[in-house]
């Protein structure tokens, strides 16, 4: 099956000065949000992407430009609600050091299944429509571009935690041991038999790996070879 890169935006205004946005209007990246964006595409410029899938908010359509700028080929691009910010209702706006005061916010800490922001969604909500658009999209890729493709989701802290999750096989209450920091990568791959768990809120280097990487299937006992170095001739590569 393909490989998904879950790219979350880089720091914005809103991030800076420690406001829950949510869904507001306006939220853009900052001077830091640009350059880890930039930085992001960089690394991602040495892999061919087959489609580019953003939540419709700014902040992420900011990021998902920046990773289609460094593409030597324009990839598909599309706006998918599916992996939208979490809809914090009342929340949305405030400041999380207000909000660590709430009641609801321990709930939030340490039983994230049962979180249901007033006058908005719950975590468990969210989590089930960014998993179904995630792997909906990741078998239109492979259907269109075959199993090799890479293509990326670029999503928000909280959906990316919650699909790395659902892929670990962890429980929703335990997703807050997942760290995704702003413009970091992480690598899913939806094989057969099970999601391979690649890398986790990377920031740094290059990801030109990714096209030797084996082909989805058994887990190799002892951990296997590795992918083939990049200068390999027998590297397997995007088609």
């Amino acid at each position: 099956m393909p490989t998904v890169l879950l790219v979350r935006h880089g720091r914005t205004t809103a991030n800076a000065g420690g406001i829950l946005a949510g869904r507001a209007g306006g939220v853009r990246l900052d001077a830091t949000g640009e350059d880890q964006a930039v930085r992001a595409a960089r690394r991602v410029a040495a892999i061919p992407l087959s489609r580019v899938v953003t939540s419709p908010l700014e902040r992420c359509r900011q990021t998902a430009q920046a990773l289609v700028e460094q593409q030597p080929d324009v990839p598909e691009t599309t706006t998918e609600h599916g992996i939208t910010e979490c809809d914090y209702g009342k929340w949305q706006g405030r400041a999380l050091k207000d909000l660590a005061a709430e009641p609801l916010w321990s709930v939030v800490q340490t039983q994230p299944s049962a979180a249901v922001f007033p006058g908005g969604e719950s975590l468990a909500a969210m989590q089930a429509r960014g998993v179904e658009a995630v792997r909906r999209h990741d078998a239109e890729v492979a259907e269109r571009f075959g199993a090799d493709a890479v293509w990326a989701a670029v999503s928000h802290g909280d959906v990316i935690k919650s699909v790395l999750a659902d892929a670990l096989g962890m429980h929703l209450d335990l997703f807050q041991r997942i760290v995704v920091g702003p413009a970091s990568i992480s690598i899913v791959r939806y094989g057969p038999h099970r999601p391979e768990v690649v890398a986790v809120n990377t920031d740094a280097g290059d990801l030109s790996w990714l096209r030797g990487a084996a082909p989805v299937g058994d887990a190799p006992v002892g951990g296997g070879a590795g992918p083939a170095p990049a200068d390999d001739p027998t590297e397997m590569r995007p088609s």
